[in-house]
């Protein structure tokens, strides 16, 4: 008769003979849940940063709120102080705004290089934002930007010209541009090109206070641009009570961007949400097959363990622990390449690599312990397996 210590060693050895006696179907377990936890967490990574960079390129589209004059027009001449700038709300929680001071003069504007002229808009700005900055081709190769040679811009004031008049000025960067105004003058050098597709292509923007000068109007603005981030609720939020702050000015949201933002959010955070789940899913039905190809193996050594004492509850128990180590380890490897992994495909997608979001880390490492868990349900079988017929060889 065999003692109680003999029985709890021999226990110990089946344990130890379950855990590593089918290291490579453990391997394509652990694989498995890796491989999942990458993905998975590449996606939901790039699910977090895609508002971000969706807020940045949008920003660089122009404003989605704008404040001018009552019953006023961004063509018509009245203006008023640049002291409501800093009445306006800027330090949001999580959410800062962005503000530009604008002012529109119909000025003449002429390239001393190319010597065309014509009459067009000069926006003032503050501040001045230089959106693109090309460079002087190569002599040697001039279709090839890698071997252009930076430029060397002349001393003076700066401005961007929109594409198109800088088109019909044929007026290249580092080009100097008269602006003038009846008796008043002013000349800029342009550093860079605006190219959005919009109106503000069609005009040329520099400083401020340089615009100011030109206009005869010292401390004056046309509006002042605002991009507002945040969910199209949030913004109505917003333009509603700046509105309240600000009854003497117009504050007109331009609803087409928000809307797009957010219908573009939306979308995108769906898509990767689907295929997160869809990944997900496939783990564990990867994990599934696995175990039950080791929960098949394990039939005998399982009888053995209840016949020496263990209970089923104990040895479920053991199977848990098993999953749930698997889990965890294959979530921390996977979960941080797949935040590795996901700040390349950043890069690949929006041009620049997608911050890693720690938030990300702990959730996927989670879900992938969770996928562990459910993909261990074939071993719940091994809890019906009876000894005796273990032992005659019947299973």
């Amino acid at each position: 008769m065999t003692t109680p210590s003999a029985n709890h060693s021999m226990f110990r050895r089946i344990v130890r003979r379950l855990l590593f006696a089918n290291r490579g179907r453990l391997f394509v377990v652990l694989l498995a849940l890796s491989a999942g936890a990458a993905v998975s967490a590449a996606l939901l990574n790039l699910q977090v940063d895609a508002k971000r960079r969706l807020t940045s390129e949008f920003r660089a589209f122009g404003p989605n709120v704008i404040i001018v004059p009552k019953a006023a027009s961004l063509s018509s001449s009245e203006t008023f102080s640049e002291r409501v700038v800093k009445e306006i709300p800027v330090n949001l929680p999580s959410r800062p705004v962005f503000v530009s001071s604008v002012l529109y003069v119909v000025a003449g504007v002429s390239a001393s290089q190319s010597g065309k002229s014509l009459s067009g808009i000069v926006a003032g700005t503050s501040p001045l934002l230089f959106i693109q900055v090309r460079a002087l081709p190569s002599p040697t190769n001039p279709a090839d930007p890698a071997k252009a040679i930076p430029l060397k811009l002349p001393q003076g004031p700066a401005c961007m010209a929109g594409d198109r008049i800088a088109g019909r000025l044929e007026a290249r960067q580092g080009a100097e541009l008269v602006l003038t105004n009846g008796e008043h003058r002013e000349s800029c050098v342009i550093a860079g090109f605006r190219a959005t597709g919009w109106p503000g292509d069609d005009r040329v923007e520099i400083e401020l206070h340089a615009a100011q000068s030109l206009a005869d109007q010292p401390g004056r603005i046309s509006a002042i641009e605002l991009y507002v981030p945040g969910t199209p609720q949030q913004i109505e939020s917003y333009v509603s009570s700046l509105q309240k702050q600000l009854p003497d000015l117009d504050v007109r949201p331009l609803r087409q961007f928000t809307e797009a933002q957010a219908k573009i959010y939306s979308r995108i955070s769906g898509l990767l949400t689907a295929a997160t789940a869809i990944i997900l899913i496939l783990t564990a039905l990867c994990v599934m097959a696995a175990m039950t190809n080791i929960a098949a193996e394990r039939k005998h050594d399982v009888g053995m363990m209840k016949a020496i004492g263990g209970s089923a509850r104990r040895i479920l128990n053991i199977f848990l622990t098993e999953a749930v180590l698997l889990g965890l380890i294959g979530g921390l490897i996977g979960a941080a390449a797949g935040i590795a992994l996901s700040m390349a495909l950043g890069k690949a997608v929006f041009g620049v690599a997608a911050l890693p979001r720690l938030i990300v880390y702990p959730i996927s490492v989670t879900l992938t312990v969770i996928v562990a868990i459910l993909g261990a349900y074939p071993l719940r079988r091994l809890a019906n397996v009876r000894p005796a017929t273990i032992f005659r060889g019947e299973a």
